[in-house]
């Protein structure tokens, strides 16, 4: 059974709306072999925008390999990950790894295992570490494959900012970026689901990965694409929403996508034919108590400076913490605390740069936290 509205996990084409210039030009860039950086806050949409672009450009000429690191903590962690998924994603099958590998397991015992169903795909393996790998080796396996079968890869790796967090970081980016800037036959796209860490990674000019490849800012999707969509699952389930109280969802949570779909799913249990404002409302206040537990976690921590400036924020300050008016109102401490408290709370996801300054990134946090610090 399809499900009216999708939250939490990467969507599907019957759920996948707007984005066409996007992806227009990622396709474009698959195509042409053209290292891609995505980035944009946390559940905007980066993993499906990249899952339905493969699935448009995908041909034997052109293989898509997509891997999540979330999991690596270390460089040996993801050379495992990266060179497992490389060799079952280019193979049809078991035997034809063996043989685009040829050179490179030699020296490991790959570890296979096998589901009862036929249809299902087998787990490998590999046991890479220093001993057996120097990271160079690794890094250049798929340049090797594309070799041997006469094809382009197309790598898509998800939750990179990861690679920021491993033990002598810089040294393993500047191993990254030496070996994958002269392959020929192999492009990557590369996302993650923390903003500030992905633009530390890829905007900053002592970075290794500084200009890699073109960078893509996300953009929320529009209203009129919202709007024909909404209206249309709703209609599917017999029930009506007016075009006004979709364009009030999705200003209540700035467009956020993740929650757009999760806030139409509360809307709709609680409607029996038709949106009201009430019905709204009491969806909206569904969100918050949902999601409450996750900012309980986040925020619990938090020193009483660190609330201040939260709350600074909340009363419309993004800009001139500094300033001796908003310090008299907002308790920062002294005045050099206003950077320490800016970056401990950019580090923790709470808050992110915009044009404006910075700003409550999570637009249900900020809803939460006006009941909670007011």
């Amino acid at each position: 059974m399809d499900k009216p509205f999708i939250f939490g996990i990467p969507v599907g084409d019957s759920h996948f709306i707007g984005r066409e210039e996007e992806i227009n030009r990622l396709a474009t860039n698959f195509k042409y072999g053209v290292n891609t950086i995505l980035i944009s806050p946390r559940r905007w949409g980066k993993t499906s925008l990249v899952n339905k672009v493969a699935g448009l450009v995908a041909s034997k000429e052109l293989l898509v390999v997509k891997m999540d690191i979330f999991s690596c903590r270390n460089e040996y962690d993801f050379y495992n990950v990266f060179s497992e998924a490389i060799l079952k994603q280019t193979a049809s099958r078991m035997e034809e790894w063996k043989d685009l590998a040829k050179g490179f397991i030699e020296r490991l015992a790959p570890k296979i295992s096998m589901s009862p169903d036929p249809l299902s795909e087998y787990s490998l393996s590999l046991g890479i570490t220093a001993k057996t790998h120097a990271p160079e080796e690794v890094l250049q396996l798929p340049e090797i494959i594309t070799q041997r079968k006469g094809c382009h890869i197309l790598i898509c790796i998800d939750e990179f900012q990861q690679v920021g967090e491993f033990p002598d970081s810089l040294t393993v980016q500047k191993r990254m970026r030496s070996v994958w800037q002269h392959q020929n036959n192999v492009s990557y796209c590369l996302y993650g689901s923390k903003m500030h860490m992905m633009t530390n990674l890829f905007q900053k000019k002592s970075y290794p990965f500084y200009k890699f490849g073109e960078t893509q800012y996300l953009k929320p999707i529009p209203l009129k694409d919202w709007t024909a969509y909404i209206a249309e699952r709703f209609k599917l389930e017999g029930k009506h929403i007016a075009d006004h109280l979709i364009q009030q969802l999705c200003e209540t949570v700035e467009y956020h996508s993740s929650y757009v779909q999760q806030l139409a799913y509360n809307t709709l249990l609680l409607t029996e034919n038709e949106v009201t404002e009430e019905i709204l409302t009491t969806a909206v206040e569904d969100l918050i108590s949902q999601n409450s537990s996750i900012f309980i976690e986040q925020t619990q921590s938090l020193t009483s400076y660190q609330l201040n400036f939260l709350r600074a924020i909340l009363y419309g300050v993004n800009n001139g913490f500094n300033e001796k008016e908003v310090r008299e109102s907002f308790d920062f401490g002294v005045p050099s605390n206003v950077a320490r408290l800016k970056k401990s709370l950019v580090d923790k996801e709470l808050i992110e740069y915009t044009e404006k300054g910075v700003e409550i990134g999570d637009p249900v946090l900020q809803l939460w936290l006006k009941r909670v610090l007011f």
